[in-house]
């Protein structure tokens, strides 16, 4: 948890550092283009090799493979707090990435083969306070510590929590048995081809005015050969004769299959909803970073105390009476945030909305990734959480594009002439007469996160209360698939 928590506040806490860094690396220019790629660069390697990363977890084991992880991460981050040039930083966040890659579908694999399916839900639901709280930690850190020390910062602090989750890592995760898999080298190369071109062109999109990039190619023409080169993808899986590298019979379960499809809309809420908020309170209410990213502290603590109960009471109730009230009050604090966004509002009543999303977000990670992974063979549990953290990355990304776009448009449609001023608006303040209209059209951007999530809401109604599973039957599963473990297995519960 202690490694999936840093993957995920360095997924955020650059935002905060970006000025700083456009500061410090790329003086010189008058755009932020540059500076993009220090996120650009991470999320592409983090996102496009997550289906081969759980696949390497069940042939080497997921603790090797975490530790490996571990290990790139944190001296990623070391290179990246020393980088002289934008240049060095932008390859150091790639390379810290690809170590998060390694790590993400890991955290999973071990909870997965490590639990039975009768205690499964208090860990994962502290999986899921971990991602919940983590989302939320990077801005705040961010600021805090980019105030206080400087942009370097943000990655030195990586380097002392990376050691201390190696060594207890080391310790105490056990060495759960491997499962001898070939690798299916074709799909391998289809799916990063194929994720890349659609992160890529998502991603880079509103970059490039959603047009050319090279000459004749564009970005849609990158999106849609991605989609192309997936379904090709797709297609050789469920023909190859030997063990493809996404066991597309995972999809039967059809708790598995809406899970995937809700994490993608709950992943587009997250990365999306920040966006127009962050906006409206610093640019239209005059908060700094620090201050905006409190008032999201109800959040961040409401789900890091609920989240375990509500994976406690997993274990034993249907996960539909969690997951719909979950998901329906992130909704709902949405639509609260949209009715607030004014500048008469009084500051503290942000945190009313702040406080019933921490309580949606309890009953939304864990009780979701639960039902994910309860009924998986142990031989594929790294190959299932390398396919629910890659739609959730994709959700990640899809929201962050269309959000940006979407923003633009409500921006046009209440401040015409806004697009050939855009600039202007990453001032520190906005001149008074464009302040209304500029709440408005981030009032406005909210409500497309808030209606997409509602998606995921239909979605799990359609879930199935899975079967009651004892610990001897999932011992038995373990033993079946791999003798050597079930004593191993049976200390660790």
């Amino acid at each position: 948890m202690i490694g999936f928590f840093m993957i995920l506040v360095d997924t955020t806490i650059v935002s905060v550092a970006n000025p700083a860094i456009k500061a410090a690396l790329d003086p010189d220019t008058n755009n932020l283009d540059n500076v993009v790629w220090v996120t650009s660069a991470y999320l592409l390697a983090y996102a496009v090799p997550l289906l081969i990363t759980g696949r390497l977890g069940d042939r080497f084991g997921p603790k090797r493979i975490y530790l490996i992880g571990l290990v790139i991460f944190t001296l990623a981050s070391l290179a990246c707090g020393l980088s002289g040039t934008l240049e060095m930083l932008i390859v150091a966040r790639a390379v810290q990435g690809l170590g998060a890659a390694l790590m993400t579908p890991q955290t999973m694999a071990v909870i997965t083969r490590t639990f039975p399916p009768d205690r499964r839900g208090a860990a994962m639901g502290l999986w899921g306070a971990t991602a919940g709280v983590a989302t939320l930690v990077g801005p705040l850190a961010g600021g805090l510590l980019v105030d206080a020390f400087g942009w370097a910062w943000i990655f030195f602090i990586n380097v002392p929590v990376g050691v201390i989750a190696f060594v207890l890592a080391w310790i105490f995760v056990p060495d759960l048995q491997t499962h001898p898999h070939r690798f299916d080298i074709a799909g391998v190369f289809l799916s990063a081809i194929g994720l890349f071109l659609i992160v890529f062109g998502l991603q880079e999109g509103e970059h490039y005015d959603w047009g050319p990039i090279w000459g004749p190619i564009t970005v849609w023409m990158l999106i849609i050969a991605g989609v192309i080169v997936m379904g090709v993808f797709i297609w050789t899986q469920a023909r190859t004769k030997s063990e493809p590298l996404v066991p597309l019979e995972l999809f039967r379960d059809r708790n598995f299959a809406i899970s995937n499809l809700t994490i993608v809309t709950v992943g587009f809420t997250v990365t999306s909803m920040s966006l127009p908020l962050m906006f409206f309170i610093q640019l239209a209410r005059g908060l700094t970073p620090t201050e905006s990213a409190l008032l999201l502290v109800p959040m961040a603590l409401l789900t890091g105390i609920l989240a375990p109960f509500a994976g406690k009471l997993l274990d034993r109730t249907d996960p539909r009476f969690l997951l719909v009230p979950g998901l329906l009050m992130v909704s709902l604090s949405l639509f609260w945030y949209a009715a607030l966004m004014n500048v008469d509002t009084p500051l503290w009543l942000f945190l009313l909305p702040s406080a019933l999303m921490g309580i949606g977000n309890a009953g939304m990670w864990g009780p979701l990734a639960t039902t994910a992974t309860r009924n998986l063979p142990m031989a594929q549990a790294g190959a299932g959480a390398g396919i629910y953290n890659t739609t959730r990355t994709i959700g990640s990304v899809l929201g962050s594009a269309a959000i940006a776009a979407f923003m633009q448009s409500r921006l046009e449609a209440n401040l015409p002439g806004a697009g050939d001023a855009a600039g202007a608006f990453g001032d520190a303040g906005l001149p008074a007469f464009v302040i209304d209209g500029f709440s408005t059209a981030m009032a406005q951007a909210i409500l497309l996160p808030a209606a997409v999530i509602l998606i995921g809401v239909v979605a799990v109604l359609f879930l199935r209360r899975p079967r009651a599973a004892s610990a001897a039957d999932w011992h038995a599963q373990n033993a079946e698939a791999a003798p050597d473990a079930a004593p191993a297995a049976s200390a660790t519960t």
